[in-house]
């Protein structure tokens, strides 16, 4: 005779303080789970906290035993002039819930929920993860991720670029450019230079360069910065994560010579052999909008796009943020902010950006 089945009974924690215990199971339960991010280890959590004065929170999901069954780490984002919203995770293009059942992702969600009305939060972002509910907003179509397996050496790798890529990165194989990989202090102050440029030039503010610290020292290795120079001129640099086998370049950009030097193509390709030589399977080129010239980009590097799935959840009558740069509601000061002195969208850009979450 079949029994009728019983869901186990599951209780949601909540984690709001250092305890380095639970903080180990957590990263225990995120290196287990081949659905995992690097935003949702307790790394990215706290450095995010500790560069731009953010709270925390973590949910967790155990069964009777204490095991985890599921985890959602949690950002409690304040701004004047974005607003106020729980974000899994902040800063990232990851996150969401992480579970081993549809039981435990319901439990998370609705806890999540709770906690934003219980602290007056208007709106909760997963930027992945499992999509709860019919409550929640589910956005697709915007966003796609790129990602795909590492050849096995040098050669294989530059034959797997497309045609036309490929001629790029030979052109700036050429260029005697110098490719300078590591975390020191020379490696941080170049790579944070050429990104605040970077971003000045597409029109948004930069990020506090603390975040960027906190971030490499908390990652522990498991994140470097590689700068191709030009007679020791940095022109070109990426931060990237390490996660399992994967590498991820998430903070990366060039200087106008960039371009002329094909510094950008190089870069990429660098980052590919040295992430293979460290051990890494998977090449994930992150997120880009649907449409944009960073998708382009991506694409004619041969990866294929992979729509991303976000989910939003707002109290009755509020709307949703809006923090994309490409908005018609932000074109005029995109277009302000790219003229701006480099000097003075590096000193106010990190003011704004820390509200960006």
């Amino acid at each position: 005779m079949n029994m009728p089945f019983s869901p186990q009974a599951l209780s949601i924690r909540i984690l709001d303080h250092r305890d380095e215990n639970e903080l180990a199971r957590i990263d225990g339960f995120v290196k287990s789970s081949p659905q995992s991010t690097p935003f949702h280890r307790s790394a990215w959590v706290l450095a995010v906290a500790n560069a731009c004065d953010h709270e925390w929170r973590y949910l967790t999901a155990e069964d009777s035993a204490g095991n985890l069954q599921g985890i959602l780490p949690l950002h409690l984002i304040h701004s004047n002039l974005f607003g106020r919203a729980l974000v899994s995770s902040g800063f990232a293009v990851g996150g969401g819930i992480l579970a081993n059942s549809n039981q435990a992702e319901k439990l998370l969600a609705d806890a999540s929920w709770e906690l934003a009305e219980r602290h007056s939060f208007p709106s909760i972002e997963l930027r992945g993860g499992s999509a709860p509910d019919t409550h929640w907003q589910i956005k697709k179509g915007i966003y796609a991720g790129f990602v795909t397996r590492l050849a096995e050496n040098d050669e294989q790798q530059l034959l797997l670029i497309p045609r036309k890529q490929r001629a790029e990165v030979r052109k700036g194989l050429k260029n005697d450019l110098t490719v300078r990989i590591g975390t020191e202090a020379q490696d941080r102050l170049d790579h944070y230079a050429v990104y605040a440029e970077s971003v000045r030039n597409l029109g948004t503010p930069v990020f506090p360069k603390k975040l960027f610290d906190e971030v490499l020292d908390a990652f522990e290795g498991e994140a470097d910065i590689l700068t191709i120079l030009d007679q020791s001129k940095p022109v070109a640099s990426v931060l990237s994560l390490y996660h399992g086998e994967t590498v991820l370049p998430y903070w990366g950009g060039g200087t106008w010579d960039a371009r002329r030097l094909r510094a950008n193509d190089v870069m990429y390709y660098a980052l590919m052999n040295h992430a293979r030589e460290r051990g890494c399977t998977c090449f994930d080129f992150g997120r880009s909008k649907i449409g944009t010239g960073a998708y382009s980009f991506k694409k004619n590097w041969g990866f294929d796009p992979e729509p991303l799935t976000y989910a939003v959840r707002t109290a009755d009558g509020e709307a949703a943020r809006d923090i994309n740069p490409m908005s018609a509601k932000y074109r005029l000061q995109v277009a302000l902010w790219q003229r701006l002195p480099l000097a003075v969208a590096n000193r106010l850009g990190p003011m704004i950006a820390k509200g960006l979450g």
